[in-house]
Order: structure tokens, then C-alpha cells, then sequence
């Protein structure tokens, strides 16, 4: 398939060739990773967050959350675990908690990266650029910093009054110091259009992302986006099969938001360009009260079995688990 332009892209969005779409992006995947499916495990360490985004379960004015943060041991051993199990990346999540101190994160990394040889993605929010300068220093890999919309006006609404270039100077500053970086965009928002989407598509491959990230819009119950018509799966298998012909190289994963639309979304996914799940880690105890949208993390069950659940995923497709960290493959097109 040619370069895409963007109104090739707006059909593409409005189902104007699945079958052509979903497998000249299948066939992209396959080049560029042959039949590895990538592994990264999230602790979700802190549900606490000091943002009000309107879409997000976790928002500060939520009152029925709740609300838990893991001591650093607990965090660093459920990244243990999950190493233990064969996992090569370990994703550290959490709303935006300022009460994790710089030397707490630094000690968590730390106590990672000591522990086994794996890669350590950081996904925290509005943390300094000098903290993320930090914590690059102290072994940290990746980061994933999500812009939800690359529409200014929209950003704003959606994030209560939040300034989309602050947060994408943050993003850039990312790359600038080294971090293979990722991020994405949330599929269906209220009164989007494929337009916005297309204009999502072409914004995100000109920041050359290690990551790419895409899962539609659920709303929550307890946000002010309740009312709002939750977004359309198959329009999310189109945006991350676009954004594979985009970006061959970069990681995309299948979101667990995938299978809270269909029991079969994330591996549908797999066939149609992503190349990496994401498994949470977060002790059981806990795993249910991320709740960032309804379903998230509705399954239950400890390390070993979700690991093991994964891996049968994958192999189920006849892909394999690929042994290796999961670098980025963007910019040398290599291990």
C-alpha cells in the first residue's frame, strides 16, 4: 500500500476496505516483527490522581473510588514477579500522585533493574522534565505520556481546562533525553469526528513515537462524560491499522480496552497490525480499583495465571512471545 494521505486515510476510517486495511497492516507487522508478540507488564501502583479529567474514573473529584498507593516494596516485588514469570518489561502506572517522591520512584527503578535484566517504562503523568532527566540516569527506558487528542480546543475540554502544549512540550523533552517514548489517543471521544482522527493519525507519525497507543472511548459512570456514547471498536482496529502502515516500526499495542468491547478484541487486534500486550501485574487486592473505565481489569487473578493467559493468547494465533526486552525497532529497524 502507498504512502496514505489523509483522505485516504478518512475512507480507510469509514470502512471503506476493511479486508484490504486490516491485512496490508497484518502483513506490516509481519515484516517489520515477524511473529513476535511483545510483553509488558503494568504495575498500577497508585490510583490517586490530582487531574479532573472528564473522561478518567480516576479523577480527583471522584468520590467512589478506592483509593490505594503501594508501598515501593510491594511495587518493586510485583515487578519481580512478574520478571520471574518471563516478562522482559515492566511498566510502572499511576495517576498523577506527586506523594511518590523523585528518590522513591528512583528506588523503585533501582530496585527493578538490580534485580533483573529488564526494561523499565515509566508512565506517571505531568512529572518535571528534570525528574524524568532523573530517572533516565537511574536506569529507567521508556516512557508513555498519552495526549488522548492532538486537538488543542478538545484537549482542553476534555482534560478540565489543561494546556495540550505543555503537555507536548513534556513529551518532546522526553525524546530529548533519550527515552524511547510513547503515546496515543483514546478513539470515540464525545462529538469527535473521523476528520479529528485522521488529523490524530498524521500529528502522532510526525513525532516519529516508539509507541502508539489506541483504545476506544468507555464511558464511566462516575464522570462528567457518563452520558456519552461509548466508541466504535471497529474504528479502533482501524486507527491502529492505520497507524501500523504509518509507522512500521513502532510498538503498537492491543489494548485491554480491546476485550471490554469484545472477549476477542485484543487478539483481533493482533491480527490486524498491533504487535504488544499489556498485561496488568497490580496485586490482586488492588487490580479492580484502577478503574479508569468500566471493565478495566475485570479478571482478576495472580501473576503466574496472567502471564500464563497471555502467553495462550499468543500462542493461540501462532504467534510466539518474543525472549528479548522489545526495544524499539523505529529508528535502526533491528533487536
Amino acid at each position: 500500500m502507498d504512502v496514505l494521505g489523509r483522505d485516504e486515510i478518512i475512507h480507510y476510517l469509514n470502512g471503506g476496505n476493511d479486508v484490504e486495511l486490516f491485512a496490508a497492516a497484518d502483513r506490516l507487522r509481519e515484516q517489520s516483527f515477524g511473529r513476535e508478540v511483545y510483553l509488558r507488564a503494568i504495575v498500577e501502583f497508585s490510583n490517586f490522581c490530582n487531574k479532573k479529567c472528564n473522561y478518567c474514573g480516576l479523577r480527583a473529584p471522584n468520590s467512589n473510588v478506592n483509593r490505594y498507593r503501594l508501598a515501593t516494596d510491594t511495587i518493586v516485588e510485583s515487578a519481580i514477579s512478574a520478571a520471574e514469570a518471563g516478562v522482559r518489561t515492566i511498566v510502572l502506572q499511576s495517576g498523577d500522585d506527586f506523594s511518590y517522591s523523585s528518590a522513591q520512584v528512583e528506588q523503585i527503578i533501582s530496585g527493578i533493574k538490580e534485580s533483573h535484566d529488564v526494561a523499565v517504562t515509566l508512565s506517571l503523568g505531568d512529572r518535571s522534565a528534570a525528574e524524568y532527566e532523573h530517572w533516565f540516569s537511574c536506569g529507567a527506558d521508556r516512557c508513555l505520556l498519552k495526549l488522548e487528542t492532538t486537538d488543542p480546543v478538545i484537549y482542553r475540554r476534555i482534560r478540565s481546562g489543561a494546556d495540550f502544549h505543555e503537555r507536548l512540550e513534556l513529551l518532546l523533552s522526553l525524546q530529548d533525553i533519550g527515552y524511547e517514548v510513547g503515546s496515543g489517543i483514546i478513539v470515540g471521544l464525545p462529538d469527535y469526528t473521523v476528520e479529528h482522527l485522521a488529523d490524530d493519525l498524521l500529528f502522532l507519525s510526525k513525532l516519529e513515537l516508539d509507541m502508539i497507543a489506541a483504545g476506544p472511548f468507555i464511558p464511566h459512570p462516575d464522570t462528567p462524560f457518563y452520558f456519552a456514547e461509548a466508541g466504535n471498536i471497529d474504528l479502533s482496529y482501524r486507527f491502529t491499522a492505520l497507524a501500523r502502515l504509518l509507522n512500521p516500526f513502532s510498538n503498537i499495542p492491543a489494548t485491554s480496552a480491546l476485550d471490554s468491547f469484545d472477549s476477542e478484541g485484543r487478539k483481533k487486534g493482533l491480527l490486524r497490525g498491533c504487535n504488544v500486550i499489556m498485561p496488568s501485574v497490580t496485586p490482586v487486592s488492588k487490580r479492580k480499583d484502577y478503574n479508569i473505565y468500566p471493565g478495566k481489569n475485570a479478571v482478576s487473578v495472580d501473576v503466574t495465571d496472567t502471564i500464563s493467559r497471555a502467553e495462550k493468547l499468543v500462542y493461540a494465533l501462532g504467534f510466539t512471545l518474543s525472549a528479548s526486552k522489545g526495544s524499539s525497532r523505529r529508528m535502526n529497524n533491528v533487536e
